[in-house]
């Protein structure tokens, strides 16, 4: 019998312990520290070499961890995630205790019914806790809707959204605000994932992006376990605000100025997806493997290792088209207006912005060995700026 690659093995239980400990970490957008802080952190802590490092910053609770910190003479690698979630915010609070809410990148009608968590300052200690047993809710019931809601030929308006913490009585808002809550509180939805019906699939809220911060994670910790690398200096990143316009990834790239920036984040199932078949989208799916995108500020030449690698151990690749923007953090160089050869890679996955984001095992193995590898042929063939300030491919040779 053959052997199996690491990637086509079952993600063992304590991996998938992790990475599920990782999804279920609080980050919303601008509370990212329950992930970065809470769980990244005191990992690589326990499994980095003595000379990695960590660097921290103040706008922002973004971390990046540095395998050679300080070190300008080597290539600098940075493979960025994103911790921060999208999230819902208190917007106001009705006299009857309904709480409005924004929906910020979620469709109001996925929303509906779902179990979330309200942070808010406890006015009795002033720090930050979490309310659970709330419920997301709009109409109040079937029988209260407009017959175009029922016929389902109209749907609803972010605005009719409101979080139910099942007040009752006089003094609604007074119950309400008394447990802290005011407007600007973050809501998240409450599914830490879990094992899907189908062989090594999972499914649950927040793929995007713990994923991309497990991965970073894991490229990290066989770093450390197959033996450091000696030519390359890798800058492992798990970003904050990247759900709001992709700011903190910019900051890590203008301050630590890589020379080459892997992103890894999230990509759709366009096979699967409903009712886009017309499109005519790159028909990349889940468990064929994790995804390259090609287009937008895309580096052909990193690109190319990438498929060099995949060709060579056999990780199965699938190509992914961008267009003008890559949609990921494989744009903070460029948005920092610095240098690097970028790419952005990542897996498919459905449902995305929903509380039942699904994805297979696979595919994020395949990701984490993928770039793995790419850093080992790097390090092997002691690659440095001027590989890829001279390698840009001619199309005309």
């Amino acid at each position: 019998m053959a052997v199996k690659l690491p990637w086509e093995k079952a993600m063992p239980a304590s991996q998938f312990n992790f990475m599920k400990q990782v999804l279920a970490a609080p980050s919303p957008i601008g509370f990212e520290a329950a992930m970065t802080y809470g769980v990244l952190k005191p990992d690589f802590d326990a499994f980095k070499l003595k000379k990695w490092d960590t660097h921290q910053f103040m706008g922002n609770a973004g971390l990046v961890f540095d395998t050679d910190p300080g070190n300008e003479n080597k290539l600098k690698v940075m493979i960025c995630g994103h911790a921060d979630k999208i999230r819902m915010q208190v917007r106001s609070i009705g006299e009857d205790g309904k709480i409005w809410i924004n929906t910020d990148s979620f469709l109001p009608t996925v929303l509906i019914g779902h179990e979330v968590t309200l942070f808010s300052r406890n006015p009795k200690t002033g720090k930050f806790r979490g309310i659970e047993g709330g419920t997301v809710e709009a109409l109040g019931a079937i029988h209260f809707a407009p017959p175009e809601f029922r016929s389902g030929s109209k749907g609803l308006k972010s605005e009719q959204i409101y979080l139910e913490l099942q007040v009752y009585g006089e003094n609604g808002r007074k119950q309400v605000e008394d447990l802290g809550v005011r407007p600007g509180d973050p809501i998240i939805l409450n599914r830490p994932i879990k094992r899907g019906v189908s062989k090594d699939t999972f499914y649950g809220a927040y793929l995007d992006n713990g994923l991309g911060c497990f991965v970073v994670q894991e490229v990290l910790r066989l770093l450390a376990t197959k033996g450091d690398l000696k030519n390359i200096r890798v800058m492992g990143a798990v970003a904050s605000y990247e759900e709001i316009g992709r700011f903190g990834s910019r900051v890590f790239a203008g301050e630590l100025k890589p020379d080459v920036l892997i992103a890894v984040d999230v990509n759709h199932d366009y096979k699967a997806a409903p009712g886009v078949g017309h499109e005519r989208h790159t028909p990349q799916t889940m468990g064929e493997g994790f995804t390259i995108d090609h287009g937008s500020i895309i580096s052909n030449q990193l690109n190319e290792i990438f498929q060099t690698v995949s060709d060579k151990k056999k990780i199965p690749l699938q190509d992914s088209v961008v267009g003008r923007d890559t949609g990921t953090d494989g744009m903070a160089a460029v948005l920092a207006s610095i240098d690097a050869a970028a790419t952005s890679v990542g897996f498919p996955i459905r449902n995305m912005h929903t509380i039942s984001e699904t994805a297979h095992t696979g595919d994020v193995l395949g990701c984490i060995h993928g770039i793995y590898e790419v850093l080992r042929l790097m390090d092997s063939k002691k690659m440095n700026r001027e590989t890829f300030k001279n390698g840009h491919i001619n199309l005309a040779k």
